[in-house]
């Protein structure tokens, strides 16, 4: 049998004008769980991120952490797969949210909420009533746009990395730095469950958690979804 091990990027800047970058908090979430994986014995046969910044960072720094940590063996070198990137989020806001808000006065309502509040302390609220309606029409296909990667074509990559990591030999422990959307699909498609499931899960996956699963034999097990103990109240955010 073997093991894989999902961990959330940290908290990046989604509302400044580069999205893709970890904030402060992020690269602290993200030595916390090097730390705390290291801690527990853990020995990665791979190391693996999505193509993102923020993706790349975070493995970055909780490798590093754990290095520095020095209660173990050395963790492999960390390798990426373009399969592991989030599903467009800039792209849904900047292509298809318009598209959406000319078609549904009711979104129209909420887009507009939301940019009125954007620099204030209720922005995540409002974004989140904004962005539930929008990313369930992106997945139903309702809104497309030339630019914006389709959520079939999204949910394929990040099956056939799964495909092809449950094909591969046995006896690894994967330690995988990716985004909520991709840890959604992946805890839906081992649940058979159908792909609205993989946005719920989405929502309510914390930066830098843990989500592990077992597989073998071209099947894979669920054993824990979305971990933060080793997170302090601090530390702990969803955006």
């Amino acid at each position: 049998m073997s093991e894989l091990l999902l961990v959330r990027h940290g908290q990046a800047t989604p509302f400044e004008a580069d999205t893709d970058q970890l904030s402060a908090l992020g690269e602290a979430q993200a030595r916390a769980a090097g730390i705390h994986l290291a801690s527990a014995g853990l020995q990665p046969t791979d190391v693996i991120c999505g193509p993102l910044v923020r993706q790349r960072e975070s493995a970055r720094l909780a490798h590093a952490a754990a290095a520095q940590l020095g209660t173990g063996g050395e963790w492999p070198a960390i390798s990426s797969d373009p399969r592991l990137a989030e599903y467009d989020g800039d792209g849904l806001m900047q292509h298809l949210a318009p598209v959406l808000a000319a078609q549904n006065p009711e979104f129209a309502a909420l887009l507009d909420a939301f940019e009125q509040r954007r620099d204030t302390p209720e922005r995540n609220r409002h974004f989140q009533r904004m962005l539930e309606p929008l990313t369930d029409a992106y997945l139903r296909g309702e809104v497309t746009h030339a630019e914006v990667e389709a959520w079939a074509d999204f949910r394929g990559r990040v099956r056939s990395f799964l495909r092809d990591l449950l094909a591969g030999p046995s006896g690894r422990t994967v330690l995988l730095f990716t985004s909520g959307g991709v840890i959604g699909v992946t805890v839906a498609a081992v649940l058979q469950a159908p792909d609205a499931s993989a946005l719920a899960l989405n929502w309510r996956v914390r930066n830098a958690s843990l989500t592990r699963l077992t597989y073998g034999g071209g099947r894979a097990s669920l054993d824990s979804f979305n971990e933060t103990g080793h997170l302090t109240p601090e530390l702990q955010s969803w955006r």
